[in-house]
């Protein structure tokens, strides 16, 4: 097996395992919240479609669908309104991604007989209006989420999802610089997660922020 395959194989059997550890852990510390299976499901899921996503592979789709409908009903229950509608702007967005990533694919890896999407690039200037303007309506949507909603951490809350409605464009047209947005969302959202006392979601986001440095990687060797 090549070394690239191997490391790509062996970063999501690592992912799954943080994710089964910190669920059996938690549910078996008697200060610790209790968590549902369902948390345990949802952090696997997004493992794999993350990693798929880092590699350019059409098959995390599959996998993103199934995490988004679990993690949806999770957010539910903690009352993240702004978390939710975005889950369900993934999921119609994803439809759109499928075929928008088929149209891109057009490599085949010199380690194995996948294809995988040819990436854009922004130019410097565009990010750098993009981050701004996501900034000041990430801060417009917290404040509304305070006043009017009974979020449980409204601020956070939105700047988790606003970037994110602009990272997963940017991922479905094939943008390499949506990692350096994914990676905001992901830092911040462990600290959503960590004080709403679900580890095994906390445990899946800081996977997910070594995940964009590793999908940063993955998608500079891709041509394009």
């Amino acid at each position: 097996m090549k070394r690239g395959k191997l490391f790509d194989y062996g970063f999501l059997v690592l992912g799954l395992l943080i994710q089964v550890v910190t669920y059996v852990i938690t549910n078996h510390s008697p200060s610790s919240l209790h968590l549902s299976p369902l948390s345990l499901i949802a952090g696997l899921l997004g493992i794999c479609s993350v990693c798929l996503s880092a590699q350019g592979n059409i098959l995390m789709y599959a996998f993103g669908f199934a995490q988004v409908l679990t993690f949806t009903w999770l957010c539910i229950e903690q009352h993240f309104y702004g978390t939710i509608a975005i889950n369900a702007y993934y999921f119609v967005t994803m439809i759109y991604g499928v075929f928008a990533w088929r149209k891109r694919l057009g490599v085949t890896s010199q380690e194995s007989s996948v294809r995988t999407v040819v990436p854009r690039t922004l130019p410097l200037w565009m990010l750098a209006l993009i981050a701004a303007a996501t900034l000041l309506v990430s801060g417009l949507v917290g404040w509304g989420l305070a006043v009017w909603t009974d979020d449980t951490q409204p601020y956070l809350d939105a700047y988790t999802t606003v970037p994110a409605l602009v990272a997963q464009v940017l991922m479905i047209l094939v943008y390499r610089e949506h990692w350096f947005l994914w990676l905001a969302v992901d830092i911040l959202s462990v600290v959503l997660w960590l004080r709403a006392g679900d580890y095994c979601m906390t445990a899946q986001y800081i996977f997910w922020c070594a995940n964009c440095l590793y999908g940063l990687r993955r998608w500079k060797a891709l041509k394009g």
